[in-house]
Order: C-alpha cells, then sequence, then structure tokens
C-alpha cells in the first residue's frame, strides 16, 4: 500500500544528508527489498522515519559482512514494531554481530527475537550502529510502557501471546491510562478464549475512559462471547451514543435484537448498517 504524502516526507538527498548514505546504496537497498518507499508526484522515491531506521540499519548489517536472508528476518520484525515518527525519548538501533538491538530510554530490546534486555550494555561491532536523533531528559514511566506495547504487539504479531499479555500488563502497571494496551490486551484474551478475563479489562478501562466507544463495543463482544446478550446490546448502544456511524455496532445490535426477538430495533439497527455501507 503507497503511504501517504505527509507519511512519507524523506527524499534521496535528505537521507543522504542525514545518514551519509549515497543515492546508489539507497536504491540499492531498495531493489534489495530492505525497504518499499512509496513514489511522489514526480515519481521520486519518498521515504518514511521507518524506512530510514530500516535503511541505516540494513546497510550497517551488510557492512558487517551479514547475510541477506538474516537482515531481511530481523528487519521484518523491526519493521512492525517501529514508531511512525521518532519518539520523544529518542531511538537507538545498533547491529551487533548478526543481532539487531533497539534501545528507547533505559529499555533495551530484540525485534527479531522478541527479548526485552534491562540494564544490559550493547558493545556495538565496528562499523555497525545506527543512531537517530536522541533528546536527553527524564524517563517518564510512559515512555516504557509505549515501548513494551509495540513489543506487545511484536510479540503477538510472532503468535508469542502469553509474552504478549505479559507484556501488555507490563505497560498497563507503567501506564493504566494507555488505552491501546487495553483494547489490545482484551482483545488478545478473547482470541484464546478467556472472554470472561476480557470483559474485566474493559469493564476496568472504562472506569477511566467511559467515553470511548471502541472500549464499549470490544466489551459487547466480550459479552456476547460469554453469553450475555442483553448486556452486551447496552454496550453496543453506548457505544452507538458515541460513535453513531460504528457500522460493526449498528450490525451486531441488529443481529442481537432479532435473536431476542426485538423485530422493530433489529430492523432500525440493520437499516443504519446499510445506509453506512454504501
Amino acid at each position: 500500500m503507497t503511504k501517504r504524502p505527509l507519511e512519507t516526507p524523506y527524499t534521496l538527498k535528505s537521507i543522504e544528508a542525514m545518514l551519509g548514505i549515497s543515492p546508489g546504496i539507497v536504491r540499492s537497498l531498495v531493489r534489495a527489498g530492505f525497504v518499499s518507499p512509496a513514489r511522489g508526484a514526480r515519481n521520486e522515491l519518498r521515504f518514511s522515519f521507518q524506512d530510514i531506521v530500516l535503511l541505516r540499519t540494513a546497510h550497517a548489517l551488510r557492512a558487517a559482512k551479514i547475510g541477506p536472508r538474516t537482515i531481511l528476518r530481523s528487519l521484518r520484525q523491526l519493521r512492525r514494531s517501529l514508531p511512525a515518527e521518532l519518539p520523544l525519548t529518542g531511538l537507538r538501533v545498533t547491529a551487533v554481530g548478526n543481532t539487531v538491538v533497539v534501545r528507547e530510554g533505559d529499555l533495551q530490546w530484540e525485534p527479531d527475537s522478541g527479548q526485552l534486555l534491562i540494564d544490559f550494555d550493547v558493545v556495538p561491532a565496528k562499523g555497525s550502529v545506527a543512531v537517530l536523533a536522541h533528546r536527553s531528559r527524564a524517563k517518564r514511566p510512559q515512555d516504557n510502557a509505549e515501548l513494551l506495547f509495540r513489543r506487545a504487539q511484536a510479540l503477538e504479531g510472532q503468535g508469542r501471546t502469553d509474552e504478549a499479555e505479559a507484556a501488555y500488563r507490563r505497560a498497563l502497571v507503567l501506564d493504566p491510562a494507555h488505552a491501546d494496551a487495553c483494547l489490545n490486551l482484551g482483545a488478545l484474551l478473547g482470541e484464546v478464549g478467556r472472554s470472561r478475563e476480557a470483559v474485566d479489562v474493559y469493564s476496568q478501562a472504562l472506569q477511566r475512559f467511559p467515553d470511548m466507544g471502541s472500549l464499549h463495543f470490544n466489551l459487547a463482544v466480550a459479552l456476547e462471547d460469554v453469553g450475555e446478550r442483553e448486556a452486551a446490546l447496552e454496550s453496543y448502544e453506548r457505544c452507538l451514543a458515541l460513535e453513531p456511524r460504528s457500522a460493526d455496532a449498528h450490525f451486531n445490535a441488529a443481529r442481537l435484537y432479532d435473536q431476542l426477538g426485538q423485530t422493530q430495533r433489529a430492523v432500525r439497527h440493520f437499516n443504519a448498517y446499510r445506509r453506512l455501507q454504501r
């Protein structure tokens, strides 16, 4: 999928100025499949922040004589966890031998293995360090919570649900107001058949975020999974009060009202769903 222009502000010239990598090398890395840049209005290559991190890391690993397959595997995992923009804490990507290590604040982790490294000093191999701007400031618990959240997403993408759950829960200990961690943790629990626990996660989150429509929707889905259809309908209705254009909420509400024999309400929600699908 082509990235939107605002997501790809960097050109070959700006990459050369920032990273010291020539346009020829950048093009070779693109041809090798290490990054997939967008095209600008004049068909020029346009790169995102994520592309820049991946390019610099790929170049460093190639210089360290690492094989293309190993580089692609590491970059594939790294791409899943990189923020769209440079985080305020700064980001350091280091290639040590054939391993990529990402450091943000005081936390470090390996995108290839998913392992979180605490208080581990990385000694970079010669010519294999990639550093993007770092701002010195006091680390906040929310910063580490965000990093743990991204690690959980990467672990979940690898099918390592137990580790992902643990990382989501650690993120919420550090930052109980991390709404996305609540959403993802609840969804993960539902997917592995622990919907009652998902109900608890969403219910607790709604005490902090009562006006978050997506939480009401996810709670409704979890309540359906545990057989509480009336309670699920209440949550779908709360979601729609906040987000009237939620087509999925209208469809699910119509289905449940129909199951409960409330035909008129079912038709009303189904018609709303059809209007939103046009």
